[in-house]
């Protein structure tokens, strides 16, 4: 197993550095740049630019330089001085831009996800033990619609409910009078207060998918000649379920830790718009769109490397969980 991580460490090096790379080449794709996109906006307003001011922009930014040479100082400034470059559209470094979000982004994700495992496992696992009861039609019903429902849509419905019905926005996560309020366990409350809004809308999908997982996969295991043998040693039923054929139903869920640390960062980008969350999601979005390089290469290669990191934690486990998995 250590050689395994050795090796594993080994790859991510090179594997980073490609993906750096063709990050940072695919946000360049687009013609033009930041500058030709604020140039474009500032005609459409009516104001023009003077050819000498964008000219010495330009010389600003960088700009004019060879994409390998940007990529170059980019990369130096992160592996020499932890610098990730300066964010063009909001004029400040982007370390501090992302950290600035990064926390509640984490907050949302990792209370969602807590609430998403806390109510599909349970729901899944009854769903396969009683298989084709009266709460495993339920379970079903509510899940189809949990995966049918788009999430943003969901949020309007409960925006819609909130202002029409109780008189107050469930939009943000604190109340107007703690947006800029230092932190306190007064603003800490607020915070729990609007927590439950973003938490069961983001969830909601993800809850009936990983409920329809659970489900199928469990009834897969129920089936096979270890659990016959185990009941008929005498074991009782649930601690016999418990022990054997859910542990082998959740190697889907740890093999998709991989994917649920970039997520814990990247969060729900459109249900973040529409509840107007101060998440990284949005942030990510509007980089993307202005073309500011140096923030939207710094999100992807971040994401990037926690998954890669999530993908060597969830091999590690499934060869704790799973005996069958052995890495010779």
């Amino acid at each position: 197993m250590f050689r395994f991580i050795l090796r594993r460490l080994a790859y991510m090096v090179p594997t980073l550095i490609a993906i750096s790379i063709v990050s940072f080449i695919i946000i360049q794709l687009p013609p033009g740049d930041y500058l030709t996109s604020m140039v474009a906006g500032l005609r459409d307003q009516g104001v023009d630019v003077d050819a000498a001011q964008l000219a010495a922009l330009t010389e600003r930014y960088g700009l004019d330089q060879p994409i390998h040479v940007q990529y170059y100082k980019w990369m130096k400034g992160i592996l020499l001085k932890g610098d990730f470059g300066q964010s063009f559209e909001w004029r400040r470094p982007v370390s501090g831009l992302i950290w600035q979000r990064l926390g509640l982004t984490v907050i949302i994700s990792l209370s969602t996800l807590l609430f998403v495992w806390a109510i599909a496992f349970p729901i899944g696992i009854y769903s396969a033990v009683k298989q084709y009861s009266v709460g495993d039609y339920i379970a079903t019903f509510l899940g189809f619609i949990g995966l049918a429902t788009p999430n943003f849509l969901l949020a309007l419905v409960l925006m819609y409910i909130g202002f029409r019905f109780f008189g107050h926005s469930v939009g943000g996560l604190f109340s107007p009078d703690y947006i800029d309020a230092p932190w306190s366990i007064a603003k800490m409350k607020d915070l729990m207060q609007h927590l439950w809004v973003p938490m069961i809308v983001i969830g909601a999908s993800g809850t009936a998918g990983l409920i329809r997982v659970m489900r199928a996969n469990l009834l897969d295991e129920l089936g096979r000649l270890y659990v016959v043998a185990a009941r008929a040693k005498g074991l009782s039923e649930w601690k016999l379920i418990l022990k054997y054929p859910v542990r082998v139903a959740l190697n889907p869920f740890v093999s998709g830790i991989g994917w649920l640390l970039p997520q814990l960062v990247s969060g729900s980008t459109i249900v973040s718009i529409v509840l107007s969350l101060p998440t990284t999601g949005p942030l990510l979005l509007t980089a993307l769109m202005a073309q500011d390089m140096y923030l939207a290469g710094s999100f992807l290669l971040m994401l990037s490397v926690l998954t890669v990191i999530g993908t060597l934690i969830s091999d590690i486990l499934l060869a704790w969980l799973d005996p069958r998995i052995r890495y010779q």
